[in-house]
């Protein structure tokens, strides 16, 4: 079955086997070689990311249809299929996934000396899930594979963690996401057994009752808010990021937070249209709480790396505001900021990492003045700042904007309190950076002043240039999405 699949997923974006057999190699191999290990691990991510993608050369913008589509039985049932496709939601999962994991692979380079194969398949079975995740179509592997996800980032957390809070903050963040699940694992039955299948193609020409609808609508909702996450259920995102070593702090803000909102484009708008229709203030009243309650509580924090992931809390929900607007301003404008979290968040933890690992400290009072003793690390940081603000230019503002307008048509006080939000996530930027780059800086507590090495600067660049390249050149995405955005507002019925 694993080989086949593999095979399934060749077809899709290049040699997709590349994460399986890059996690298993070092299995092999003596621990006290580690540089091979290294090497090989690297080299299987970066493989799967610049071999010629299918997708990125053949993939077809004008049709809504899922494209690439490969079936597999895997169940003893004739209606029960594994289906795999790509349409222009989930072709952005997919870049980003084997974006981000080469770099996790050289962020933890020189740092995860112990257990280093350990890490390395870790990170690649990681991969590998996260893509057969954004091209699942259906709804059973949709419940099974990202239930499978958090336990990578489990082990990575527990192992390589920074403080002695690591497992407590592994569980939460396993028992959180896991037990949200448990709902849409009870909803699965009920769809199979009005309609006898799970396949989501069949699911979206199907129609269920309203009262049934709502049922399966809250038990998705459940599952899903948790990912986000939505206040009140987000605790346990800002504990996993603190604990986190930086290479975990990167995939995490990067990729698993949008199985959440993945998940809502993919399976609770489109199949329950009505009940999203009247759920709508369900989502907007936690997301607006979300997008002021975070800055206000980032306001009082003192670690770096707790500052700064509370961040995507504030974001993420904006995004669930531009779904829930149920427009074509508001779905659409949600895919792009789903990206450019992906870059933004982590690029900020990378320059906490830089910081940690010359002083060894996160404490915000301990730094200032570092413009005058590492200036090209202020300019690198600079840009992710400008970039969490949402401002013109950068790849935030090209999808929040158009939410803003999206959630206008729909309530004019939500868009306002979004809009606020997004003021106050400037103001705490702005104080963040200010508060680590200017003023004097305090030799007493910081002694180890080195600019970042060629190696960190590599790292940094492919962030800059994405924040750059979506900000000032965004038709990329419309040009992918637009058909795909379209038939989700037309299949629901949308206004």
């Amino acid at each position: 079955m694993l080989e086949h699949l593999c095979e399934c997923y060749s077809d899709l974006s290049g040699p997709i086997p590349c994460p399986v057999l890059g996690s298993i190699t070092p299995l092999f191999i003596p621990n006290s070689r580690i540089r091979p290990i290294r090497l090989i691990g690297l080299c299987a991510s970066l493989i799967t990311f610049l071999y010629p993608p299918v997708p990125r050369i053949q993939f077809d913008p004008s049709t809504a249809k899922s494209q690439f589509v490969e079936s597999l039985r895997w169940l003893p049932y004739e209606n029960i299929h594994l289906y795999i496709g790509i349409d222009g939601l989930s072709l952005f999962f997919v870049i980003l996934t084997t974006f981000l994991i080469p770099i996790c692979i050289s962020v933890g380079w020189s740092g995860m000396r112990s257990y280093g194969k350990e890490y390395i398949t870790a990170s690649l079975i990681r991969e590998f899930l996260m893509i057969a995740v954004s091209c699942m179509l259906d709804p059973l592997l949709f419940y099974v594979l990202p239930e499978s996800v958090p336990i990578p980032m489990l082990i990575i957390i527990g192992v390589w963690g920074s403080r002695q809070r690591k497992i407590k903050a592994a569980y939460q963040f396993f028992l959180y996401t896991s037990l949200g699940s448990v709902f849409m694992l009870l909803a699965i039955p009920l769809i199979l057994l009005q309609t006898g299948t799970t396949d989501s193609q069949i699911l979206l020409t199907t129609e269920f009752s309203e009262r049934r609808q709502i049922f399966l609508w809250i038990a998705s909702f459940a599952s899903f808010a948790v990912k986000v996450p939505m206040v009140p259920v987000h605790i346990w995102l800002p504990e996993a990021h603190v604990e986190a070593p930086t290479a975990g702090s990167v995939i995490l803000a990067g990729i698993p937070s949008k199985l959440g909102t993945h998940g809502f484009l993919r399976f609770s708008i489109p199949m329950f249209p009505e009940a999203t229709l009247r759920s709508t203030p369900f989502i907007y009243t936690p997301s607006a709480i979300a997008i002021i309650y975070t800055p206000s509580t980032t306001s009082r924090q003192i670690d770096l790396k707790k500052i700064i992931a509370y961040s995507p809390v504030a974001h993420m929900n904006l995004v669930t505001i531009g779904m829930s607007s149920s427009n074509i301003q508001g779905i659409g404008g949600s895919i792009p900021p789903m990206s450019s979290h992906g870059l933004v968040p982590p690029a900020l933890f990378l320059c906490v990492g830089v910081l940690y690992d010359r002083h060894k400290t996160r404490l915000a009072r301990y730094y200032g003045g570092s413009v005058s003793t590492m200036p090209n690390l202020p300019t690198i940081s600079f840009s992710s700042t400008l970039a969490n603000m949402s401002s013109p230019g950068t790849s935030s503002f090209i999808g929040e904007f158009p939410i803003s307008v999206g959630a206008f048509q729909r309530n004019s006080l939500v868009a306002t309190l979004a809009a606020l939000g997004m003021i106050l996530g400037a103001a705490y930027s702005l104080w963040l950076y200010n508060r680590v780059v200017s003023g004097n800086f305090k030799p007493d507590f910081l002694h180890k002043f080195s600019d970042p090495n060629g190696r960190e600067v590599s790292i940094f660049l492919p962030f800059l240039v994405g924040l750059v390249r979506m900000g000032v050149h965004p038709k990329v995405f419309p040009d992918c999405m637009h058909t795909s955005v379209s038939n989700l507002v037309q299949h629901g019925k949308f206004h």
